[in-house]
């Protein structure tokens, strides 16, 4: 068996692993001094070519500004932009029980929008594609790592064709059940919310008006994401032993549920394709790195959906880690010293948003008067502050 030496080895060729990779291949192709390096992206299953006449994909992310800023670094937004995207201008959140609500508007603080809607399949495919061809980056893949070997100096890989392959740096960003994480034996604090993720596409009587609608019930929020078709991504927070009965509910029911669900803010439901249910867990890796190893994305934390932060915590990671490994003036891109640089960096806001995430979640999902009352309160006192509003809007655009 040969063994190939790499720079660095990416473990998931996912949204967050494929931004490192391509971030990372930038900087080295600016700097002479690091033109020869090489990284190698590991990858279980391939991308399939993207095609504008298929229906919208039930598994969307709510595209940050920052997140766009970093996606543009890595060279990939204009391919993103060329085949599916979705632009929203406003945000509108209310709570179910009362008449608190508030309301942002890209207009109240002179942006174009508040962030883009995008398909992941439409991110993951323009990534690979950028990926592949860049002379800095190797995509194995359908490969899958079945050993993982530390010593002082480098991290040997073993594949499940039996290549051995190696880097001083070896990085997880291979989800939420990393293998590269249980393989490196880093332990993981996970909570599970008890809740389901329903998802689907539909079409609403009243046009969405490019508007994420976000309702809060006792159950969990409902949302409504805008598609640039004029339908609607959902994703509905479900307690975890009734989700099964929505997804089991014929199309006309499943569709008066959903109307009814959202206040019949935007009218009828007028179609729905296929739905599909996922669980909700909030974890976080009790460490990001060790020496030759880091975690990023879903490997490193994963989150409560609710306010669509995921995806965006995992780019900032992907967007930190590369700036600590383009920066260092260090030739051991493995040293501990170097990645708990990257760890402390990106571990506070992960926790705290996680945090955030979950008081929101309770907060929502109490019944008590005393608590509803000083919610509504909250949300229509904070919606009469602009000053106020705008900034805690920005502070999630990342602008």
């Amino acid at each position: 068996m040969n063994n190939t030496s790499y720079d660095i080895i990416i473990v998931g060729g996912g949204m967050v692993g494929s931004t490192l990779a391509c971030l990372l291949a930038e900087g080295f192709a600016k700097d002479p001094q690091k033109s020869n390096r090489r990284i190698a992206i590991i990858e279980a299953f391939d991308t399939v070519d993207f095609d504008k006449n298929t229906p919208y994909d039930l598994r969307v992310s709510a595209i940050s500004r920052f997140s766009q800023h970093v996606l543009e670094q890595a060279k990939v937004w204009q391919s993103i932009k060329n085949k599916r995207i979705s632009p929203y201008e406003a945000m509108h959140v209310w709570d179910a029980i009362g008449e608190g609500e508030i309301h942002f508007s890209a207009a109240e603080i002179g942006e174009p929008n508040l962030g883009h809607i995008i398909e992941n399949q439409v991110i993951q495919s323009s990534l690979a594609d950028q990926a592949k061809a860049s002379p800095f980056i190797d995509w194995l893949c359908p490969n899958t790592l079945k050993n993982l070997s530390i010593s002082d100096d480098v991290a040997l890989a073993t594949l499940d064709n039996d290549t051995l392959i190696s880097a001083p740096l070896i990085i997880g960003a291979d989800g939420a059940r990393s293998q590269l994480r249980d393989k490196a034996n880093i332990e993981i604090e996970q909570q599970d919310y008890g809740q389901h993720g329903l998802v689907a596409v539909v079409t609403t009587e009243k046009s969405h008006q490019e508007t994420c609608w976000q309702r809060f019930m006792p159950t969990g929020p409902l949302a409504f994401l805008p598609l640039a078709d004029g339908s609607s991504s959902i994703v509905w927070t479900l307690p975890a032993d009734r989700s099964p009965a929505y997804t089991a509910m014929n199309d006309e029911t499943f569709m008066q549920t959903l109307k009814e669900a959202l206040g019949n803010k935007l009218g009828n439901i007028t179609s729905v394709s296929k739905r599909a249910t996922f669980p909700f867990y909030g974890t976080q890796a009790k460490q990001y790195v060790k020496k030759r190893v880091a975690l990023i994305g879903d490997a490193a934390h994963t989150i409560h959906p609710l306010a669509g932060q995921g995806v965006n915590l995992g780019i900032k990671d992907a967007a930190e880690l590369a700036k600590q490994l383009l920066n260092s003036s260090s030739s051991d891109l493995g040293s501990l010293k170097l990645l708990r640089k990257y760890e402390r960096a990106r571990r506070g806001d992960n926790v705290a948003t996680m945090r955030a995430m979950e008081g929101f979640r309770l907060l929502f999902g109490h019944s008590a008067s005393v608590v509803v009352n000083a919610r509504n309160v909250g949300l229509n006192t904070l919606n009469k502050l602009p000053m106020v509003k705008n900034e805690i809007i920005r502070k999630a655009m990342g602008v």
